[in-house]
């Protein structure tokens, strides 16, 4: 292998530290801006106003406000949980190609809930989560190069029942809003699975 191959090599894995700890930090910031809105929440008399509300007009308005709450303490470590591990992973291999999915996976899992879901009022952060998780995957069938493999891998390890959640299980939880998520996942992987560099190929 040449030396140039290795300042290339070098030089790649200094970036993917310092994507690292960049998307480490924002993801973080992303888990406390749900935390504080979390414990916020007592100070409304009701959720319904900001909750998506399926077919109503007024309940639109949840498809931009409906991720930031959460019903339980445990649905919300649920959902922080997943969102600090898989927006860490998408940033550091990918952050232009998360920077346009992240408005798809916020704003299309909800449209798709609004329009799939026959009833209720649908929060949390699932479907973003499900649509990170998604997301990793199909970047990291379609790139398949060490990084995006070792990053699905990861997602699938801690988060492969997201692959069963998408279909209807308990009362309660929103199915409709994890395949929403999936879908608009697996939609911005396809679109923009090359966004971003690989590491370098090597040269002899």
């Amino acid at each position: 292998m040449s030396d140039h191959s290795n300042g290339d090599t070098e030089a790649y894995s200094a970036a993917i530290r310092r994507r690292f700890k960049r998307s480490l930090n924002l993801s973080m910031l992303v888990v406390v801006a749900l935390c504080a809105v979390f414990f916020a929440q007592p100070l409304l008399a009701t959720l319904t106003p900001f909750a998506l509300v399926p077919h109503e007009t007024q309940g639109l308005l949840g498809v931009l406000t409906a991720p930031l709450l959460h019903g339980s303490f445990e649905h919300l470590a649920s959902n922080a949980f997943s969102i600090l591990v898989l927006g860490t992973l998408a940033g550091t291999l990918y952050p232009s190609a998360l920077l346009r999915a992240l408005p798809l996976l916020w704003l299309g899992s909800g449209l798709g809930t609004w329009f799939i879901a026959t009833g209720g009022q649908h929060i949390g952060a699932s479907g973003v989560g499900h649509g990170l998780m998604f997301f990793l995957a199909t970047v990291g069938l379609i790139r398949r190069d060490r990084p995006a493999i070792a990053a699905m891998l990861i997602a699938m390890f801690f988060f492969g029942g997201m692959l069963l959640s998408i279909l209807p299980q308990q009362p309660g939880i929103s199915w409709e809003y994890h395949l929403s998520g999936a879908v608009v996942g697996i939609l911005s992987g396809l679109l923009w699975a090359r966004r971003d560099a690989g590491p370098p190929k090597p040269r002899y």
